[in-house]
């Protein structure tokens, strides 16, 4: 899960060094280059901030689907996957692939990213070292807008806060995640709340006035000296995500927006207690592909 707008910080010593942040149309072929480069250097403090909460050392890994802490083994919104094939779309290093793999899911777990792959691929090898039977995914390398797999190829198809907010061609990943789903399949996406767009990118009492326009599509991009889109993410409306649902031949579900509950007091970028007090941070778009009997 890659949930992070980023707040300013010292930047890596092998990152380029960047420019202000702007608004900016940055194409899919920008957005997937800033995306790749940005999660492999960031990849080691990503993990170091979140990788607890997200449960990537966990023998078996976890599958938290927000900020919030909502748990698939709570919800069950994608129903029951043992003996299913199931794709993550955005893994990162893959905890909520490798706990649909534990309850019998035919997991492959796929991200734009090799650096948060191979955090993957290390959890995997020390699961395996102290239960070499372990269940595991299978990890993959690509892009969401162009998935490399035949049609009508899993049952379930999901995504916690990967690749969707950061493709410029968000409509495409809808299409291709109802192009690999068989008839009667589920797929399940959480993202930022559209909602969020309008606030600043704060925790704190700053993050609580409206200051950006809602319809505004121009995406948040950070860009190095030369101008080169360093990271990318993009905003789409409510409306902007139901269209693309349904252009996409899916029937949307449900759209389930997490409260912050009363247990977590975690800061996590622009997600806060006190934020989540006052407006959803998360919205999680529930889809199915109609069964072809049914049509």
């Amino acid at each position: 899960m890659a949930a992070d707008s980023p707040a300013p910080s010292p930047p890596a010593p092998d990152r380029p060094v960047p420019s202000s942040p702007g608004r900016r149309r940055v194409d899919s072929a920008s957005s997937e280059r800033a995306s790749r480069s940005w999660w492999d250097v960031d990849a080691a403090d990503y993990h170091r901030t979140h990788g607890a909460f997200l449960g990537v050392d966990s023998p078996t890994g976890e599958f938290v689907w927000c900020p919030e802490g909502l748990h698939e083994g709570d919800v069950h919104l994608l129903g029951d996957v043992h003996d299913r094939d199931v794709l993550e779309i955005g893994c990162g290093s893959a905890p909520c692939s490798r706990w649909l793999a534990h309850r019998g899911a035919r997991a492959v777990g796929l991200d734009i990213s090799a650096g948060m792959l191979a955090h993957g691929a290390a959890a995997i090898d020390r699961a395996r070292a102290s239960e070499p039977d372990s269940p595991v995914p299978a990890l993959l390398q690509a892009s969401a807008e162009a998935l490399p797999f035949a049609d009508a190829s899993f049952d379930v198809v999901c995504s916690a806060f990967g690749a969707v907010p950061f493709v410029a061609d968000s409509a495409r990943v809808m299409r291709e995640a109802a192009r690999v789903l068989r008839p009667g399949g589920r797929w399940v996406f959480s993202v930022n709340h559209p909602m969020r767009w309008i606030f600043p990118d704060d925790p704190g009492p700053d993050g609580l006035t409206a200051t950006i326009p809602y319809f505004d599509r121009t995406p948040y991009a950070e860009f190095d000296p030369d101008g080169t889109a360093t990271y990318v993410e993009h905003h789409r409306t409510v409306g902007d995500r139901v269209r693309e649902i349904v252009a996409a031949g899916l029937t949307l579900v449900d759209i389930v927006e997490p409260d912050w509950p009363e247990w977590l007091d975690r800061e996590w970028g622009q997600w806060s207690p006190l934020r989540g007090r006052v407006f959803p941070g998360t919205a999680i778009f529930c889809c199915a592909k109609p069964d072809s009997a049914a049509e």
